[in-house]
């Protein structure tokens, strides 16, 4: 069965195109939002000696991925909107693609039928922001990479992109509330 959340927008893009920071600003002004899978899995699993790492095992990575979004999908359904989230289920599908690793059927599944709002704002790759740290060890031609594999998984899926500005964090912030209505 199809699950809409109209009220659900996602921000994807690639590793350091400021989606984390722009949402946090977000946050700041009230809008309600969904934190990235990718660093909290990374962080809870260095602190225990996890192995689902993406540089130890990419595709326990991802199923922990999808369980996290789902979870914060169906947490908001009880919520009103809007809700900003800092990734979604199709870009456990794009890790995977990105990776080179087979999509299973689950995952391709979980895409189709927990469905976003139909608006998915990309954050292009920028590299006057980009940096590395311990939990983001790509470098900038795998964040451009990244962009491009999540802006076909997603278009794939009949999403519609729109591309957020390469533009300072508050004008950025007043382009994604114009486009959700906030």
């Amino acid at each position: 069965m199809r699950q809409d959340h109209r009220h659900c927008f996602i921000l994807t893009g690639g590793p350091g195109a400021g989606k984390t920071t722009l949402l946090a600003h977000l946050a700041g002004q009230g809008i309600a939002m969904m934190p990235e899978a990718g660093r909290g899995i990374i962080r809870s699993q260095m602190a225990i000696g996890g192995r689902a790492l993406p540089w130890k095992d990419r595709a326990l990575f991802a199923e922990l991925m999808l369980g996290w979004e789902l979870r914060s999908l169906s947490e908001a359904a009880t919520r009103p909107g809007p809700i900003l989230f800092d990734r979604g289920v199709p870009d456990v599908a794009g890790y995977l693609t990105l990776e080179g690793l087979e999509v299973p059927a689950h995952i391709r599944q979980a895409a189709k039928t927990h469905r976003y709002n139909s608006l998915v704002f990309l954050a292009p790759p920028w590299e006057e922001i980009f940096h590395t740290d311990p939990e983001r060890r790509q470098d900038f031609e795998t964040a451009r990479r990244t962009c491009e594999t999540m802006r076909r998984v997603y278009t794939e899926l009949g999403y519609n992109l729109v591309e957020l500005p390469c533009a300072s964090v508050p004008e950025r912030a007043d382009f994604v509330r114009a486009n959700i209505g906030a």
